[in-house]
């Protein structure tokens, strides 16, 4: 309990940071009420926020005369639909040319950096509190709560320390140009190395460049959190060697299959013009379930051993719910989970005809039989409410919005220019993009996350029909406990980053008695 309620340097630092905010806001709302409209003339770098704050109130007024603006031109024929439309988007076009990219890109990269590291705190504070939630304290005990709050909290500082670095290393990439000079860099390696100046081959050069980058600053990170953290827990069981090994296999993978599948997009997003999203779009639907197919049987077994699941109690269990629910079961697989780690967990996979389940070998020392077969009627829920092909056609539509965005700002010279670029290359194009398109990603995130979790509850309901209620109520239980996964969560946190429901949630919704177990 002691470690639990103990503030650590970062929280203090937090309260620090909290109470200089405030601080700041009040001395701000004093010397703006002193100075007044002098304000930006005594202090030029100023003068856009506070522009933009003065004019809050008379835009405000201004929107009924806006609205009556709009009712009075709301176009009543096609013909002035096509019009209005066509003025649009010239005034769009227009606009793109004007925009402060680079502003606008930090602006966006702190606004939702500040919105999540203040979810990471408020996340926090429920990690310290040593009293059980009500809900919570019937079937976990207080040692249990309390291990789960100190796990929690090593992974909140450790993800606070990256999220602040990993923040402050992006504002210094794009205030210092680092993206241009590494594309500079890239270029003259491949012209020294080949003679080339093709804009494939320099993607291709910088894409790796910059995966090693990339791998390179988060892995004291990675280091921590495996070795530390989850070895402080008891849940690492990765020695260094194997770790090594996974790093290496990960960073050959990314290049090898990755660049060609870059090469290609670049190719097509070269040859199809200016409707190359749709393209695009089609092109990477085909890739996403290629890989879908190629993974598991091709990609995970070179990091894990998978093994028939032996004859037994458990596999004649799970055959028979498949019969029972006409699964087409192809095979039945036990994975080596424990050697990385004590986590759990069992999922489905496989096209048509051909499915395939997968059992953590930590799932089975964790549970009863009928525990797990009550899992896998969960996972079994998923494949009859066709949560998969959902999945697959939300995430579709989130590809498209992102490619045909991706449309409007890709041929923006103004944009390149921003950064440091006087070439227009489409890679260099998509990755400023993402910048640009961070607060819409995070909405489309959130929406996903709140399919994702209904499909749980769906998929939790079916278990329960099929007469796994209690059993589906014991495991996530247990599974909740043995992972020490978070018991008192915070509503706004779970809501943004959660893709499954807490746990509290999920019982209660087991517990409905509008969901029924069949009798048959």
């Amino acid at each position: 309990a002691a470690l639990v309620m103990r503030k650590s340097l970062l929280d203090d630092a937090i309260d620090g940071i909290q109470l200089g905010g405030v601080t700041i806001l009040l001395l701000s709302f004093f010397v703006i009420s002193i100075l007044g409209s002098s304000l930006p003339i005594i202090f030029p770098v100023i003068a856009p926020a506070y522009n933009f704050v003065v004019g809050i109130p008379s835009f405000i007024m201004s929107i009924p005369t806006l609205l009556v603006s709009a009712k009075d031109n709301f176009p009543t024929s096609p013909e002035a639909a096509l019009q209005l439309f066509a003025s649009l988007s010239v005034s769009f076009k227009q606009y793109l040319h004007e925009i402060p990219y680079k502003k606008c890109v930090l602006f966006f990269s702190w606004a939702t950096y500040l919105w999540e590291a203040n979810l990471d705190v408020r996340q926090r504070d429920r990690m310290h509190e040593v009293r059980r939630p009500l809900a919570v304290s019937s079937f976990v005990s207080r040692q249990a709560y309390l291990e789960a709050n100190a796990y929690g909290l090593d992974k909140s500082s450790l993800e606070l320390v990256k999220n602040l670095v990993s923040q402050i290393q992006t504002t210094l990439i794009i205030v210092y140009d680092a993206i241009p000079w590494l594309w500079n860099a890239s270029g003259c390696l491949l012209e020294g190395a080949t003679g080339s100046t093709g804009e494939i081959a320099h993607s291709l050069v910088f894409f790796v460049a910059a995966t090693l980058i990339s791998t390179v600053l988060s892995l004291p990170f990675d280091l921590y959190s495996t070795f530390v953290v989850e070895r402080k827990h008891g849940f690492n069981k990765q020695t260094v060697g194997l770790f090594v090994s996974d790093l290496v296999k990960t960073l050959l993978l990314t290049v090898v299959l990755g660049s060609p599948v870059l090469a290609l997009f670049l190719w097509v997003i070269g040859l199809t013009g200016s409707q190359f999203y749709l393209y695009a779009w089609a092109l990477l639907a085909v890739v996403q379930l290629v890989v879908i197919a190629v993974y598991p049987t091709f990609i995970q077994p070179l990091f894990n051993k998978f093994d028939p699941l032996p004859e037994g109690e458990l596999r004649v269990a799970i055959e028979a719910l498949a019969s029972r629910l006409n699964f087409p079961l192809k095979k039945l697989y036990v994975v080596d989970a424990s050697k990385r780690s004590s986590h759990s967990n069992a999922y489905v996979f496989g096209f048509f005809k051909s499915k395939r389940i997968v059992v953590f070998d930590t799932l089975i020392s964790q549970c009863t039989t009928e525990e797990i077969v009550a899992v896998i009627g969960h996972e079994l829920g998923h494949w009859k409410h066709n949560h998969i092909l959902r999945m697959l056609v939300a995430i579709q539509i989130q590809t498209f919005i992102i490619f045909f965005t991706f449309s409007l700002f890709i041929g923006e010279v103004a944009m390149y220019q921003s950064f440091g670029f006087s070439t227009t290359p489409v890679l260099i194009g998509f990755m400023l993009f993402q910048y640009l398109y961070q607060p819409l990603d995070s909405v489309l995130s959130f929406c996903t996350n709140v399919l994702s979790r209904t499909n749980e509850f769906e998929a939790d309901a079916f278990s329960k029909k099929l007469g796994y209620g209690e059993q589906l109520k014991s495991g996530l239980i247990k599974l909740q406990i043995e992972n020490k996964g978070n018991m008192n969560p915070d509503h706004l946190y779970s809501a943004y980053h959660y893709s499954h429901p807490p746990l509290v949630e999920r019982l209660s919704a087991l517990d409905d008695p509008s969901v029924a177990p069949k009798t048959e």
